[in-house]
Formats: C-alpha cells, structure tokens, sequence
C-alpha cells in the first residue's frame, strides 16, 4: 500500500509558493517528491506531508531574506539530522540561519553548526528573582538567631 500524497497543485497550494519555485526546488534537487518523482510526460510527483513541511520551511526563510544557496545548506543539516524534525526551531536574522536547542543552544546551521552563544532574559529574571527571595530569606533567619 502507498502513502497517500500531494500533487504539485494541491503542494503548491498549501504550501504558497507557485509553481515555478516548486518545479525548479524539484529539479535543482532542494526538494524531491519522497513519494514518487515524475519519469517523462504525464506522470505527476507526489509529495508526502514532510516534504511540505520542507517546502514551508524553505518559503520561510526565502521570506526572510535568506538566500536560496544558505537556505540549501540549512536544509542540508535538516535531511542530515539523525533525528526527527519535530521540536526543533529555526531562526534567522536575514543573512543566516540558525537551529535553536533551547533557549541557552543555538547553533548556526551555515557555519557546519558552529554554537551560538543566547541568554534568555526571561530566564535570567525568573532565576535572579527566586536566589534573591532565597538569600533573603536565609537573610532574615540568621537576624533572628536561626540557622
């Protein structure tokens, strides 16, 4: 049994692009239909629900500002990981494009996943606000006598 896929029309219409950029990220090799690629006239590619996910992701950057070359590199590090996609988070400031672990790891994607060092300052807050309760606590026990 095959998994049900997406024609290029139903792709392109989910995904927003036209097309154009879904034929040529096809031909060029960013994007391969997973399910079945077109061999001649009047066969039709097939796209699995990952491969519009990839298709998203790549509109996305190209959104931002990235280049179509970088962006070929962070979906490179994507097809490469060694694990799913699922809860992993792309960043870009236009110009680069980079995988956040969590909100202390980010690794740039461009740079053979060369770490980026992030502070969250949410983070920061919360954690100073619950050591100076704390030390003022233990503040106000050695005041009054205790330990």
């Amino acid at each position: 049994m095959t998994e049900e896929g997406f024609r290029a029309p139903e792709a392109k219409r989910i995904v927003g692009i036209t097309y154009r950029q879904l034929d040529y990220w096809t031909r060029t090799g960013l994007v391969t239909p997973s399910i079945k690629d077109a061999h001649g006239s009047g066969t039709q590619r097939l796209y699995s629900f990952q491969d519009l996910a990839t298709l998203r992701v790549i509109k996305g950057l190209l959104d931002t500002g990235v280049s179509l070359q970088r962006v070929r590199t962070a979906v490179e590090y994507l097809q490469a990981m060694k694990r799913p996609p699922h809860g992993v988070t792309l960043m870009s400031d236009g110009r680069t494009v980079y995988e956040a672990h969590s909100p202390e790891a980010v690794v740039d994607l461009l740079r053979n996943g060369q770490g980026v060092f992030a502070i969250s300052l949410d983070a920061v807050w919360s954690d100073l606000e619950s050591d100076v309760s704390k030390a003022s606590g233990r503040a106000r026990k050695a005041a009054a006598g205790g330990k």
